[in-house]
Order: C-alpha cells, then structure tokens, then sequence
C-alpha cells in the first residue's frame, strides 16, 4: 500500500474519477483537504475524508486490489468511514470483507455542460432569507447534510414568494453549493415547500447553481438516492449522467 501526499499524485490515479477527485481535494485545488488521506494498492485507489457529520472513505479500482487496500485502510483511520463507491465495488466489498454491511445505494451525477434551464425568478438570497430557509429543513428535510450554517455550505439560491396570501414572502425552494472544490463544483440541499410544488421550482433552483457551477469549476455533481425517482428525473433533464454508487459501514459497536 501506497500513500499519495500530493493532489497531483491523486488526480492521476483517479483517471478523471470526478467522486474521488472532489474527495480530495481541499478548497484551493491545489493540495489535499484538511485531514484528507489517500493510498493506492495495485489497480485500487482510496481517499478517506473525515467529517464532523460522516467520515467518508471513497474507492475505486480493481475488486481484488481494493480488497486489501481498504482493509489496510480501515485499520489505519478507524471503522468510522462509510465506504463509497462504485455499486458493483462496493458488493464485492460487503461480500469479502468481514463486518461490513451495506447502507443503501445512490446515484453520482455529474454535468459538464449549461442546464438549458428556465431560472426566471431564482438568486442567490441573502442572510436573513438564508436563516430563514432553515425551517423547510427543520420541518420537510432534516436528514439533508446540506443546510444553512453548516460548515463547507457557501451559499444558497432560491425562489422567494409567500407560502399563504398575506404572510410575507419566504424562501419557497432553494439549493445549495456546498463543499465545492477546484475542477468539481457541489449541488445539495434541493428542497421545495409542499404548497409550492409542481410549479418547477427544484428544476429551476437547480439549473441556476448547476450553470453556476460549471461556470466556476467546469463541472458540477451531486449526489441522490437511487429511489428519489422525480429528484433523478428532474436532474437528467438538466442533462446530467448518472452513474450507480454504493455506500456500506462497518456499524458502531
């Protein structure tokens, strides 16, 4: 097993693996995140990133390699990282390595391209329209890793309107850029409040940081889960791949 201390090092194994290069890389995009640790064993790579909210251990590479490097890896940093990666990967890993289970599966998308989206209507909201979005997390999406004040989330777009006639406008629908680096932008926290859905805000919201993105970092990607089929739709729509990942942990205790 080998550590890579240097981005470059990373880059060039990932093989423009965008899921491993943004778990890499720290806010400059030039050298490793805070506490960000990478190896190579044969045809395997690994990044572990730690995190208040999750410690993540992303992988790719060749099953029989990745075996042994993520064993020697979780003996190194701990059984605390969720191992991320490929789904057929990440099977193969349940399947050999002992004590791990799998958490549920997600899709990886990613664009390189503008949205094409209609985004009338949508900024980038203030402080106060910020704080205030914190109560559709509170009240209709509480598991978002995404939301306001929570650290590496930089900013948030959304549309402002009244969610009933005479109470004052409030953010309907927002999205955030969140844990953004050099060369792979970040979507999350995409939320509509339940009076304002089916009018397209989430795919407006989206498409507006989405084009941001790509704008700044000449990529943008997010991740969903495989069974949020309207979420995945409206993200296809706006003309991003995706691509079948795997999550799975050793569990606590």
């Amino acid at each position: 097993m080998e550590e890579l201390a240097r981005l470059g090092d990373v880059k060039q194994a990932a093989a423009g693996h965008g899921q491993l290069i943004w778990a890499a890389q720290g806010p400059d995009g030039e050298s490793l995140g805070p506490g960000v640790r990478a190896w190579r064993h044969g045809a395997a790579l690994a990044v572990a990133s730690p995190d208040r909210q999750q410690d993540r251990l992303a992988v790719k590479g060749d099953s029989a390699d990745a075996v042994v490097l993520v064993r020697r890896v979780l003996e190194e940093v701990g059984a605390s990282y969720r191992l991320l990666g490929e789904a057929a990967l990440i099977d193969a890993l349940v399947r050999q390595l002992p004590g791990l289970v799998p958490v549920h599966n997600f899709f990886w998308m990613e664009t390189t391209s503008p949205s094409g989206a209609a985004t009338a209507g949508v900024r980038w909201l203030d402080t106060r329209e910020e704080k205030e979005a914190t109560s559709l997390f509170d009240r209709f999406f509480p598991d978002s890793y995404a939301q306001p004040g929570r650290a590496g989330v930089r900013r948030w777009a959304g549309v402002v309107g009244e969610v009933d006639e005479g109470t004052g406008v409030e953010p309907l629908a927002v999205a955030a850029d969140a844990w953004s680096a050099a060369g792979c932008g970040f979507m999350g926290g995409v939320i509509t409040h339940p009076v304002a859905r089916g009018r397209g805000l989430a795919r407006a919201v989206s498409g507006f940081v989405l084009d941001a993105l790509v704008d700044r970092y000449g990529r943008a990607a997010l991740m969903v889960l495989a069974g949020n089929t309207p979420a995945i739709a409206t993200y296809e729509r706006l003309g991003m791949a995706k691509h079948l990942f795997g999550a799975a942990q050793i569990p606590a205790g």
